[in-house]
């Protein structure tokens, strides 16, 4: 592929995450502006210190992969989330799991979700604050809390995943309470708004439909088979958990790294299968309760195997 015709490709990618960048924004605030920014300029940052080191040609770096890994490593970390955290992921995603491997299209995983994995095990309480929606606050007080890491326990609240996982002994008619359903809500349509960027992204062929179309069909028939109708033990609905995290960011705007996934349509449909596994297993038994970011990695892991077996069967 042309490298014109790559960089067509991944502007436009990078312009569907606009939406529900804008959406998020509204919703969470400044800190999710504040945090996209920081993460591109410290990856395209790194980046040229890379492309200088190496003595590579400074005109790839405008090709998009770097904004690319900020804008999705950026929309996934809690907006409250301090600063010097928000580089730190930067630095390792770009760098350690990028230009280790020799830069873009030799990296075995995917960068953006490497920089979350290890924000999420390095510090699992700042990991696990998301910012309570439209609270009213503006710039000044965002960066306050950013930089200087005051107290923010009246701005924050859990995510409907880290709710209803934790949840007590209830019935989900018992659970969903007015306030609950506000806030699965709020992330239902942060998931519609990726949802339709997704669609975008198909119709304009700028990613395959094997991968996310599995993924949602496989995490559909799992949550529907382990439902019960409601009851204490229920894992959640198939509508939850569409509509719940960054299921739909995931599905369509991860799962499509044409570097870290499968490169055949049966390898992308056992890629999405496996994904959807593990992100339900995580979610419902494990000790994280959002999965995505550990499911895409260790699906990367897999890639090159499936991509033998699919190719030698």
């Amino acid at each position: 592929m042309k490298r014109s015709q790559t960089n067509r490709i991944m502007y436009e990618f990078n312009l569907a995450l606009v939406p529900g960048c804008l959406v998020m924004i509204y919703i969470f605030g400044f800190g999710v502006l504040i945090n996209v920014t920081t993460v591109v300029a410290t990856v395209v940052l790194c980046e040229y210190l890379v492309f200088k080191v190496r003595a590579l040609p400074k005109r790839n770096i405008l090709d998009g992969s770097a904004v690319a890994t900020g804008l999705l490593l950026g929309l996934t970390l809690p907006p409250l989330l301090p600063t010097w955290m928000v580089i730190l992921g930067s630095i390792f995603s770009i760098l350690i799991v990028k230009h280790a491997y020799g830069g873009l299209g030799n990296n075995l995983f995917n960068p953006a979700m490497a920089g979350f994995a290890v924000l999420v095990v390095s510090f699992p309480m700042a990991m696990s604050k998301w910012s309570a929606p439209f609270v009213d606050m503006n710039l000044a007080k965002t960066l306050e809390i950013k930089i200087g890491s005051p107290k923010i326990d009246g701005t924050t609240s859990a995510t409907p995943l880290d709710e209803f996982k934790f949840r007590e002994k209830v019935t989900t008619e018992e659970y969903w309470d007015p306030n609950r359903t506000k806030n699965w809500r709020v992330w239902a349509l942060i998931n519609l708004v990726y949802l339709l960027s997704g669609a975008y992204l198909l119709y304009k062929g700028l990613c395959k439909w094997h991968a996310p179309i599995a993924m949602l069909s496989t995490l559909t028939l799992l949550s529907t088979i382990f439902y019960d109708g409601g009851s204490s033990a229920s894992l959640g609905s198939p509508l939850f958990h569409l509509f719940s995290g960054a299921t739909m960011l995931g599905a369509f705007f991860i799962l499509s790294d044409p570097v870290t996934s499968p490169n055949t349509s049966v390898g992308q449909i056992i890629f999405g299968i496996g994904i959807a596994i593990l992100t339900f297993s995580i979610r419902t038994i494990g000790a994280y309760p959002e999965g995505i970011a550990f499911a895409v990695l260790l699906m990367n892991g897999a890639t090159p195997l499936i991509n033998y077996l699919v190719l030698h069967k």
